[in-house]
């Protein structure tokens, strides 16, 4: 991460940003796919198994994070202080598109998990969020937020 003398925040790279958005995503991803996956297999109400992938996805998006800080040698209340700084905008807008695809695709969410359907869109879902939650990472990066808050600890180990 470099820093423009000329600015005040660190220059945030697509490279950085799609880095970040690849972690932060990967979390997302496994508590999401768990969510659908113990949702649907259970016969959940549909809104019951969104809310589960949620929560699912900001804790193993959190964990994920969390994990890497405490090889740093950082307490864990620390570590999570860390996470939630450095994940939660990214997680939220993630879980907001991955989610609203799912749903908007016409009976994927009653699809079941045999189905080619239900797996496409989730798989499509998460690429969408990526491609939207790229930008929005890059300019948290840009002006010290986001995954730039957990940059320092990457190096520590």
């Amino acid at each position: 991460m470099s820093v423009d003398p000329h600015q005040t925040h660190p220059t945030a790279t697509w490279g950085m940003a799609a880095s970040a958005t690849v972690h932060c995503l990967t979390g997302c991803a496994i508590g999401e796919v768990l969510g659908m996956v113990i949702g649907t297999a259970a016969g959940l109400h549909n809104a019951a198994t969104v809310v589960l992938s949620i929560f699912l996805a900001f804790v193993f998006g959190y964990a994920l994070t969390m994990r890497g800080v405490l090889r740093a040698g950082v307490d864990v209340r620390t570590a999570l202080k860390v996470a939630l700084a450095a994940d939660t905008v990214s997680i939220a807008i993630m879980e907001l598109l991955d989610n609203a695809v799912i749903v908007a695709v016409p009976g994927a969410m009653d699809a079941g998990l045999t189905s080619a359907l239900f797996w496409a869109s989730l798989a499509g879902s998460l690429v969408v969020a990526f491609l939207l939650t790229t930008p929005v990472n890059r300019w948290m990066i840009s002006r010290g937020k986001g995954h730039a808050v957990v940059h320092q600890y990457h190096h520590a180990h």
